[in-house]
């Protein structure tokens, strides 16, 4: 076995008997350990060596003061591989002067490793994010290092991993050497969150700002769409929305809905103004009644104080928040997520342009699979019907070639866009065609009829749309 190396008070010495977790140190109690652990960022993270995997927290939780010290060694380090979801800042490793130091390999994709990806520098994993915790202890993707971002111990010596559980609570549990930066802003947070000092390596104390995600004012067409999905939300449901712009118009569209409920894998802002105003109470909730429960935040710093110490919160690992299993429990569990794409049979793409990988399958199947399992669940993608400003149609013949099919045509349900909703579970193909090219932007209709027609989906063009084509 590899020989790891343990911060003791005299310094960086080898931990006797190495089991795969950090020692208490004998004689210790926790507040004279953590002392012993608290190093710079630079001599914390001489940890790191080559041929490791280090894992690194994702979204407001990334921990950028450690991030930026790795790069720093950059010249020292060979074959590091970097894994992560979608992260904030600069992922400055993925660069093209870090090639053979740096590796970066994306369990989602955020827009700082796009073009690292595009290029052939990073790697892209497609996988439903309930499973990736497995991968840390089944032996596909063991974890040598985690890079994580935590609040102050409190009186017992547990650190709280605030805005952001993830799978990065589990990652520290199975890797070797965990590095935590000890943020003094960092919110902290109720539910599976917390992390005891006894469990990490070495400690980098900050007291900077935590990156934020402000959102983009919703547009009227995104409101549209909103509408469109709010009307099929029942009072009492259980929500899992996404972030962008259509699920910030979503939540702003359900002011006059009642007792709603949260179980998803995010939150953004805007759910503050849904639960102070008594829309989102929990209370019809079937399972953790009166609870949010969730894994991780994206937002600003608003959504950082709302979520501190609020008992309204309950953050749990991916792969219980996401556990299709665990949200088919929720009774009226609405599901709403986005696509790309979607071909007239109903298969959705949603991670790639084409064969370019852009996002990744994130929670769609896990809470699309949960939702329709919901004794009355509500399972919707929702999309804009055109991209490029108009210029394309976003309901399509087939998928552009070398697309990902995230979500499958026998496990789509609704399909919203501004022109309508779509129901297409247990339709056979002419029915979804038809169902499809009626919530297709209207300049569209007619050629996607044509090739419903060739492709022997349909018999033949209706005379509303061939009206609709010849306008």
């Amino acid at each position: 076995m590899v020989e790891r190396l343990f911060w003791t008070r005299a310094g960086r010495e080898p931990s006797a008997g190495w089991d795969g977790r950090p020692r208490r140190q004998m004689g210790m109690n926790w507040r004279e350990e953590y002392g012993a652990k608290c190093r710079s960022a630079a001599e914390a993270l001489e940890l790191v060596e080559s041929g490791d995997r280090v894992w690194i927290q994702s979204g407001c939780g990334t921990p950028s003061v450690l991030v930026d010290a790795l790069v720093e060694r950059a010249a020292e380090l060979r074959g590091v591989e970097i894994v992560h979801m979608k992260t904030l800042g600069e992922a400055a490793y993925t660069r093209p002067e870090f090639a053979g130091h740096f590796r970066h390999r994306g369990l989602f994709l955020g827009e700082n490793v796009r073009e690292a990806i595009a290029a052939g520098r990073a790697d892209y994993t497609p996988i439903f994010l309930s499973e990736i915790e497995g991968l840390f202890t089944n032996g596909a993707l063991p974890l040598d290092v985690v890079l994580m971002q935590v609040t102050p111990p409190d009186d017992h010596g547990f650190l709280s991993l605030g805005t952001t559980v993830d799978c990065t609570l589990n990652a520290a549990r199975a890797a070797r050497v965990v590095i935590a930066e000890v943020n003094e802003r960092m919110p902290r947070t109720h539910g599976e969150t917390s992390l005891h000092v006894s469990h990490l390596t070495a400690v980098v104390e900050t007291r900077r700002a935590l990156l934020e995600l402000h959102a983009e004012p919703f547009s009227e067409l995104q409101r549209r769409i909103a509408e469109n999905v709010a009307a099929l939300i029942p009072d009492g449901a259980t929500l899992q929305t996404g972030i962008g712009g259509i699920p910030d118009a979503v939540l702003a569209c359900l002011g006059d809905k009642r007792d709603l409920g949260i179980h998803t894998e995010m939150c953004s802002d805007g759910v503050i103004d849904l639960m102070e105003a008594g829309v989102l109470t929990g209370e019809r909730k079937s399972l953790h009644r009166g609870k949010a429960v969730l894994s991780f935040v994206l937002g600003s710093q608003r959504l950082f104080d709302f979520v501190d110490g609020n008992p309204s919160f309950e953050f749990r690992p991916i792969c219980y928040t996401n556990d299709p299993y665990v949200v088919a429990q929720n009774e009226r569990m609405v599901a709403i997520n986005s696509a790309i794409q979607v071909d007239l049979t109903g298969q959705v793409c949603a991670d790639s342009m084409g064969t370019r990988p852009f996002s990744g399958f994130g929670g769609q199947v896990d809470f699309i699979r949960g939702a329709a399992r919901s004794k009355g669940g509500v399972p919707i993608i929702a999309l804009p019907a055109t991209a490029r400003h108009g210029a394309v149609s976003r309901i399509v013949p087939v998928l552009e070639p070398g697309a990902g099919v995230v979500t499958s045509r026998a496990d789509v349900h609704w399909v919203v866009t501004e022109h309508g909703a779509a129901y297409l579970h247990g339709k056979s193909l002419r029915e979804r065609a038809e169902a499809l090219i009626a919530i297709a932007e209207p300049q569209f209709q007619a050629e996607l009829e044509e090739f419903a027609v060739k492709a022997h989906y349909l018999e033949r063009r209706t005379a509303e749309l061939a009206e609709l084509g010849a306008r």
